[in-house]
This record gives structure tokens, C-alpha cells and sequence, in this order.
């Protein structure tokens, strides 16, 4: 389920997934559906720069919602409820869709429904870009001694490949690549990734003081920098004569 990057040769370097998906989402006047939102930050930067004519961002987590809502954003943009296994739009209403880090988090007894969902909303022909992290590397080694997420990054990548071998989707394109994450110390990793509003996690002070330790031992003077491995899964809905 996981890449060896010690194999491959070139592992592209994408600082920000937001060139990555322009270049392979024909996004110009396109009506998008984003599921699994998160802070909305990709959903406003398309709204703002991309030409799309609307994009529907959904998330789940009523904390982060609420937070969505407050803030100034484009008009194409909406934020609303709901989740990638319910989706409250008609057949055939978005030219694409996209998962940013998110179809892992969806219940795994869900996950075939949110992408029989997916094609459903899905106009002929529409694209699917689903990106979910990769797990190995240094990053994923801390990440792992407190939020050890193997079963459910696997059981993504396992919906994705049956929802072709059903005949939903087929695949486009493959890409791996390495994104850059980076903490000024060890509070700002805390913040950022062990208290998030969409997830309660049981942190002992035990096992806090590990995640603390090995963190600390990749830090620099100007802070920690993780290349963070990442797969995209570039999906076609399939069309029947």
C-alpha cells in the first residue's frame, strides 16, 4: 500500500498542492464540490484565482464549520454541512470533486458509499482528485506514536481501487510527490496537529513526552522541516453508452 521513495530515483517536491491541482483539474467556469473542507483554505484560493463559477465545500466537523462561516470569503464559495457519504446535491451537478487529506477520515464501512456518492453527483466525464498522505517517512513516524492511522490511509486507498474495479471511476493518473511541512518548535506542533478540532485524541503525558523527544531530535535553529509523502489519485468518472 506504500511507496519505497528510497527506490525512486525523482520524487517531485510540490510546495504547494494548489499548482498541482490547477494543472490537472480544468477548473474555468467549473462547478466544484470539495469534501472534507477543512479550514477551506484551497476551496477560497480556487474561488479567488482559478475562474471556477462555484465551489460547494462541505466538512463535518461543526467546530471547523462554524469557523468557515465567520470569516470574509468569495461569493462562488459555499460552506456547508454534510459528509462525503451523504451528499445533499442532485445527480450530475458538479464537473469535479475533490478530497484533500479527507477520505481516510471518512468511516471506513463508509467509504465505498462516499464514493458511490462522489460518481453520483459527478457530471459524465467528471474528474475525482483525491490526495492522501503516504505512510512513512519522519513525519509519519511522530504522527504515529499518538494518531497511528495505517488501517484507515490503507482502507482509502482500497475503496479507490474497487470503485474502478466496479466500474465507477477509472484512473487517470498516479503522482507521488513530497510536500514540505513545517514547525517553529515543538508548542506549534502541539497546536497544529495534536489538538484538532475534528478529532479527540487521548494523549498520555507519557507518550506526549515521546512524540516530544523525537520531534526535538530533528530540530534546527530555524525549526523542524518534514518532506511529507503524498500520493494523488486522479479519477474519471466512467460514462456508459
Amino acid at each position: 500500500m506504500s511507496t519505497n521513495y528510497s527506490a525512486v530515483e525523482t520524487v517531485q517536491i510540490i510546495n504547494d498542492e494548489y499548482e498541482l491541482i490547477v494543472q490537472k483539474l480544468p477548473l474555468n467556469n467549473a462547478r466544484i464540490i470539495e469534501l472534507g473542507c477543512g479550514d477551506g483554505t484551497m476551496s477560497c484560493r480556487l474561488a479567488e484565482r482559478a475562474g471556477v463559477r462555484e465551489i460547494v465545500a462541505l466538512e463535518v466537523d461543526e467546530a471547523q464549520l462554524a469557523r468557515n462561516l465567520a470569516k470574509d470569503r468569495p461569493a462562488s464559495i459555499t460552506f456547508c454541512r454534510g459528509a462525503a457519504e451523504a451528499i445533499n446535491e442532485p445527480d450530475e451537478s458538479f464537473d469535479h470533486a475533490m478530497m484533500l487529506k479527507s477520505l481516510h477520515h471518512v468511516p471506513v464501512d463508509m467509504m465505498d458509499r462516499a464514493l458511490e456518492e462522489i460518481h453520483r453527483v459527478l457530471r459524465p466525464g467528471g474528474l475525482l482528485y483525491v490526495s492522501e498522505p503516504v505512510f512513512e517517512g519522519e513525519f509519519n513516524e511522530i504522527m504515529r506514536l499518538f494518531h497511528d492511522e495505517k488501517i484507515v490511509r490503507e482502507a482509502a486507498i482500497a475503496a479507490m481501487e474497487r470503485s474502478c474495479d466496479k466500474g465507477l471511476f477509472e484512473r487517470i493518473e498516479q503522482i507521488y510527490f513530497l510536500t514540505p511541512i513545517t514547525f517553529i518548535d515543538f508548542d506549534d506542533f502541539e497546536r497544529r496537529m495534536m489538538n484538532p478540532s475534528h478529532t479527540k485524541l487521548e494523549i498520555s503525558p507519557v507518550i506526549k513526552e515521546r512524540v516530544r523527544t523525537l520531534f526535538d531530535s530533528y530540530m534546527g535553529q530555524s525549526g523542524v522541516r518534514f518532506d511529507r509523502p503524498m500520493r494523488v489519485d486522479l479519477l474519471r468518472k466512467k460514462t456508459y453508452v
